[in-house]
């Protein structure tokens, strides 16, 4: 197990699933750990946990929606205050929602908002904490889903053309594009410092499809007994925040702590760098340009 004594590590999404875990395992392992929720009083609950789980207490709570742009800009310009750097971002958070398509507070197509544009702005925002690190990592959570994606970037908001499977599967493509351009950038920039790699966790057993609801939830529920763990999800997301082996790996994305390479046709170059600068106009961002 990793001594992650001098880590500072941020997990966002760290109330339940894979993210709670993801959060407990690194405080374990001695980190530093910062929780992103929405909801204060499960963000208590968790922090709790955490702490009585890790024996330390050092577990600390940021409250932030990352489907509100100005929440994400909050709880960024607090961590911003508060710490010296980032050793480790952990983009855990993502959803899927529901049959009928609904928006943001900021205007943005809701699981846009929570799976790609929140991510994207909140890692924009802790960059400079990122770079202050010996050797900071981001830490990406995709999805398998993503080679059932079919993305528009013309109809990035799906105002056309609206699922809630397909707005989760393109998102998920999204962040492994995002993962990829981030690790590309950094190279152009000459930042070593900082690497990012993205994870499909498998498919896990928690509470996840069910905000979706309809036929979606049905079918997640159908499926629940054939689901792994969510310490089984987990694994991943840890190896990638904190095994000495990928701390020199970026632009990454891994299944079962493997890497694989990512064959979908929309994930080129030239897609990756129209959705990066299609992502800092919707967030009002620049980073890395």
């Amino acid at each position: 197990m990793p001594d992650l004594q001098q880590q500072l590590v941020l997990v966002t999404g760290a109330t339940s699933g894979i993210g709670e875990v993801t959060a407990t395992e690194l405080a374990k392992m001695g980190a530093h750990v910062v929780i992103l929720a929405r909801n204060a009083d499960k963000a208590a609950a968790t922090q709790r946990d955490i702490k009585a789980a890790a024996g330390h207490d050092r577990v600390d709570v940021l409250l932030a929606d990352l489907a509100s742009l100005e929440q994400v800009r909050r709880a960024a310009a607090e961590f911003n205050a508060r710490y010296p750097r980032l050793d480790v971002l952990v983009n855990n958070a993502g959803l899927v929602f529901g049959s009928q398509r609904q928006l943001s507070v900021d205007g943005n197509e809701l699981g846009l908002a929570t799976n790609h544009l929140g991510p994207f702005l909140l890692t924009a925002l802790l960059f400079d904490k990122l770079r202050a690190s010996p050797a900071a990592r981001v830490v990406n959570l995709a999805s398998r889903a993503h080679e059932f994606a079919k993305p528009d970037l013309a109809d990035v908001q799906a105002a056309r053309h609206y699922s809630a499977m397909r707005v989760y599967s393109n998102t998920k493509l999204y962040n492994i594009m995002f993962t990829q351009e981030l690790a590309r950038r950094l190279r152009a920039h000459g930042i070593p410092n900082v690497t990012t790699n993205a994870v499909h966790p498998g498919v896990v057993a928690s509470g996840f499809g069910q905000s979706a609801g309809g036929l979606v939830a049905k079918v997640w529920q159908l499926a629940h007994p054939f689901m792994i763990s969510p310490e089984k999800g987990a694994e991943t997301s840890i190896f990638l925040a904190s095994a000495p082996e990928v701390a020199g790996i970026s632009g990454g994305y891994y299944v079962k702590k493997r890497a694989e390479p990512v064959k979908h046709s929309f994930n080129t170059p030239e897609h990756a760098r129209e959705l990066w600068q299609l992502s800092e106009k919707l967030t009002g961002t620049s980073f890395l340009s």
